[in-house]
């Protein structure tokens, strides 16, 4: 039996769609109109909704987020890749930012006992500073271990100070030690690591303590879309634009850690090839986030954050498909199997002794170091980074970095910093400016650099053309969350069918079962069909087959005449998804009042991604049915041509022929986050000529694009010219110029 199995037919009855109903042919000719017209021509009944999983309660960040371990290292390997993928992706640092000059400042040392104190500041971008603090030991000899401390959602960050009253409730239940030390337990750890011989680095999350550039309001508490920064041409942070080319502080806040790595160990005294990292609550998001995409971290231990439960609350931890079909526990996952330390208290990691980390030794055990992972669990106490967990954490990497540390390892009192000794900003050194205009030109900087970059991939040859498509392709997908989907995934049920004169018009469900999704699909077959079938799609789905009086259009017709199979699906949203005639447009999202795009589109695909996904099914179900002989071609016009590009982009040789009219659309102009078109990344990599030059050297007809230089060089360089046909005319002509050039084929 096929694997593209059609199950066996069902009847609906005179209830619904009788076989005597479905067509009427007048005059021994086929296709003069469908009796009920388009509106029955259902694969379900009236007002009843396909079984898709997409149609149910979106994921959100508080969700569950299993991990399940790979069975084999080769296994793990292919998803480890294409995970560290989507997250470089959707955090905007593919491809990597620039490397600008550091323009490292240190100053202002303060002098204690056994340690030291600098102010430091540098560029990670031109113009936008890392702040933090740099603690030394003294009377050592040779390098020391690096390590690195994001500081957390901890009042005033770098800053914080507990105060008196709430240090002696610490005291009291056993959390912390001393009085002076206990009220800074973000200072504590960096003290102790200096004392144990680490030369530490301890920096800024974005508007917190010196890192105002961008506030603390915009970045941590951003809550409401601004009409001053959402222009196609110059926008600001969590705007359609912005996310359209995935710029978000997640990604501006990951890039500072990164560069905070290039600092540290640029230090004379660091030694490279022992670095850690460790923080708490974002902190930890911090940790584990750039201790899988930066391979210079030999040690981790990201406190009170990793669990299968919520993700991160925070404006600052979710971007744009970063956890779409993943979650922090598998991204945890990646750093294996190098050592990884984690602590779990009473909040969301309440569960990860069951939940989580069982997977993770197991995972671990997978590469023979089950003792290179670790979890230290402290129930008794709440969301914290106090002394318990921090002992657990200096144990880790005193064994893991080589420290020579004497063992139980205990913390002596310290006298804290003040405000004062730690801010970087002085009368010598002046704070540098900020604000809207300053985010602005932030974010214009980071686009024109990835531009810069991404036009230096022009393909010229077949070489530089094959790894145009084999890297940008990759980051395609990644923006896409979609695939070609295996055959042995998909199902066929059919509802009814007729036949007259030979033309048969065949209603069904096609089914996805790897994902749960169902897609209403319309057949219309010739006569004598040839082994060519022809995907049309439309923005009103497989209605926009037929026209108002239930005939096939001119074009269907054309096609039909030929001995084309020509086929219609309902996309997510699209016709039989849509109860009572409702639109898409908003399109839903979770119930988190704020509006950051990441809390619905860091966990779901967008429509836009689930509608390119369904469109590979229909392709992967056509392609299937008729052998490797059969020829498929898509066609996609009156406003359907981007989904028909980034389907294109990843279908490979599934499609024959495509006949794709943008009517000049870019992702980069959606001006609503809401819109069925959003598609966070979908500017990045070229908008739609991006896409379409992933297809070359495959078979094309191209309208409504006044630029297509990118598309026409990726053609040149593949020797295949030929295969693209730019069509120039008036829109009202696009569809019989296109089934013009298919039948030319």
């Amino acid at each position: 039996m096929s694997c593209l199995r059609r199950v066996a037919r069902r009847s609906l009855g005179c209830s619904f769609l009788s076989l005597a109903a479905l067509l009427i042919f007048g005059s021994g000719m086929y296709g003069q109109r469908f009796a009920a017209g388009a509106e029955s021509l259902r694969a379900l009944p009236q007002g009843q909704l396909p079984a898709d999983q997409r149609l149910k309660p979106l994921k959100d960040l508080d969700g569950y987020f299993p991990f399940q371990p790979p069975s084999s290292r080769e296994q793990w390997q292919d998803r480890a890749n294409r995970l560290r993928c989507q997250l470089q992706v959707s955090l905007g640092l593919w491809p990597m930012p620039t490397r600008t000059p550091l323009n490292p400042v240190i100053h202002g040392l303060v002098d204690r006992d056994d340690y030291t104190v600098e102010k430091v500041y540098f560029e990670s971008m031109p113009g936008f500073y890392v702040t933090g603090s740099l603690y030394r030991p003294k009377g050592r000899t040779g390098k020391c271990a690096g390590v690195l401390c994001p500081h957390g959602h901890w009042a005033d960050g770098r800053f914080h100070d507990a105060g008196v009253d709430q240090v002696k409730k610490e005291i009291q239940n056993g959390a912390e030690q001393f009085e002076e030390g206990g009220r800074s337990p973000l200072q504590a750890r960096c003290v102790q690591l200096a004392r144990m011989g680490c030369v530490v680095f301890h920096y800024d999350m974005i508007g917190y303590a010196d890192s105002v550039q961008i506030s603390f309001e915009i970045a941590h508490r951003f809550a409401e879309q601004r009409a001053d920064m959402n222009t196609p041409e110059q926008w600001g942070l969590f705007s359609p634009p912005a996310e359209s080319h995935f710029q978000s502080v997640m990604g501006l806040q990951t890039y500072n850690s990164i560069r905070s790595l290039d600092f540290l160990e640029s230090l004379p005294d660091v030694d490279a090839s022992r670095i850690g990292v460790t923080g708490a609550s974002g902190g930890g998001t911090q940790t584990f986030i750039l201790s899988a995409l930066d391979p210079r971290p030999v040690v981790e231990f990201p406190a009170v954050m990793v669990s299968t439960a919520m993700q991160g609350g925070c404006t600052c931890e979710n971007a744009c498909g970063l956890r779409v079909g993943t979650g922090n526990v598998e991204i945890a996952a990646l750093f294996a199997p190098k050592p990884l330390g984690m602590t779990a208290a009473d909040d969301w990691t309440k569960e990860m002794e069951t939940k989580g980390f069982p997977e993770l030794k197991k995972h671990y055990q997978l590469f023979e170091k089950p003792e290179n992972v670790m979890l230290a669990a402290a129930l008794r106490f709440g969301h914290n980074y106090n002394l318990v967990s921090r002992l657990a954490m200096y144990g880790w990497f005193n064994k893991h970095l080589g420290l020579g540390a004497t063992e139980p390892i205990t913390e002596r009192d310290y006298r804290r910093l003040s405000r004062d000794e730690m801010t970087v900003w002085d009368a010598s050194h002046p704070q540098p400016a900020g604000g809207a205009d300053f985010e602005r030109k932030l974010l214009q900087w980071w686009t024109q650099d990835a531009e810069q970059q991404f036009a230096a991939m022009t393909p010229k040859d077949a070489v530089s053309l094959q790894k145009y498509q084999d890297e940008v392709g990759r980051a395609v997908q990644a923006v896409l969350h979609a695939d070609l989907p295996s055959a042995d995934a998909l199902e066929y049920v059919q509802s009814s069918a007729a036949e007259r004169g030979g033309i048969q018009a065949t209603v069904g469900l096609l089914k996805n079962v790897a994902l749960g999704q169902e897609l209403p699909l319309l057949t219309l077959s010739p006569p004598t069909p040839k082994a060519w079938t022809v995907v049309w799609l439309d923005p009103r789905g497989k209605a926009g087959l037929l026209q108002d009086d239930g005939s096939p259009t001119a074009e269907v017709k054309s096609l039909l005449d030929a001995g084309a199979t020509v086929v219609g699906v309902d996309l997510l949203y699209q016709g039989e998804f849509l109860a009572d005639g409702k639109s898409a447009d908003p399109t839903p999202v979770v119930a988190n009042p704020r509006q950051s795009a990441a809390y619905t589109w860091g966990y779901n695909p967008t429509v836009f991604a689930d509608r390119t996904q369904d469109i590979l099914t229909a392709v992967r179900y056509v392609s299937g049915r008729g052998g490797a002989s059969r020829r498929v071609d898509l066609v996609a016009l009156k406003g359907a041509g981007p989904l028909a590009a980034a389907a294109r982009a990843l279908a490979g040789k599934a499609v024959d022929h495509a006949a794709i009219d943008t009517d000049g659309f870019r992702f980069g102009k959606v001006p609503a986050l809401r819109s069925p078109d959003f598609l966070p990344g979908g500017a990045k990599y070229g908008d739609v000529p991006g896409m379409l030059a992933l297809a070359a050297p495959g078979s094309l007809w191209l309208a409504g694009e006044t630029s297509p230089s990118l598309v026409e060089a990726a053609y040149q360089a593949a020797g295949k010219r030929d295969q693209l046909s730019l069509n120039t005319g008036p829109q009202a002509d696009r569809g019989t110029a296109a089934v013009a050039w298919l039948l030319g084929k």
